[in-house]
């Protein structure tokens, strides 16, 4: 599992990017869609499969 700083370094806010949530660097997800589908149920694992 990665350390928290790893995390928080991979974590951007951009007012012009998804409406300014913040997300994962490079790419347009959000973190409140990952922390959704992680309560859903799916694995670290399953998620690095759909954003390597």
């Amino acid at each position: 599992m990665m350390q928290t700083e790893n995390f928080l370094s991979r974590i951007t806010v951009n007012p012009e990017v998804m409406a300014g949530k913040p997300t994962i660097r490079g790419l347009r997800i959000t973190v409140e869609q990952i922390l959704s589908a992680l309560s859903g149920g799916i694995t670290e694992e399953e998620l690095l499969v759909e954003y390597p």
